[in-house]
């Protein structure tokens, strides 16, 4: 199980707002880097999230610059996943390549601290708090391999490529 994590502010939520350019190249540790996640927005979130907790967004999640310190930093934070309406193309990418898991669903039955339950195999976000079960976008076979390893170098150590599932 894992709770729920609401910002305040749902939609556009660039990449210099989940980790602000002041820190992103000054901080090279990930879990340094971590806690500073939202400062602009939400100066304590990070002492909020808990590991294996999810970020919950709207629209257009991680719209910005296509560096990869935001999806290093959330993941590093001990979140598992963001479930947003949306999300930037190459945020998207990045975070997988990373291992941070992202889920496109209808995020308004979620509420900050709600417990859920992910079950990408079956595309459900279980919301147990409120008794309601979200349908998702499916994740892609090969990004659900990236996940498993932790990311898309660990994934390219482990397999020396990526024959077997192109």
């Amino acid at each position: 199980m894992a709770f729920a994590h609401r910002l305040t502010m749902k939609n556009d939520i660039n990449t210099d707002y989940i980790i602000s350019g002041r820190y992103k190249f000054k901080i090279q540790d990930p879990k340094e880097l971590a806690k500073y996640i939202f400062v602009d927005l939400e100066p304590d979130f990070y002492k909020k999230v808990k590991p294996g907790d999810v970020l919950v967004a709207g629209e257009n999640f991680g719209c910005g610059s296509s560096r990869e310190q935001a999806p290093v930093a959330l993941r590093a934070s001990g979140l598992t996943a963001v479930l947003a309406k949306s999300f930037a193309r190459i945020f998207y990418r990045n975070a997988f390549n990373v291992g941070l898991c992202l889920i496109e669903c209808e995020t308004n039955f979620v509420d900050d601290m709600d417990e859920i339950e992910l079950d990408i195999e079956n595309n459900l976000v279980k919301n147990i708090s409120k008794g309601v079960n979200i349908e998702i976008k499916p994740v892609p076979k090969i990004m659900r391999k990236f996940l498993e390893k932790g990311g898309i170098i660990e994934y390219f150590k482990e397999h020396g490529g990526f024959d077997e599932i192109v």
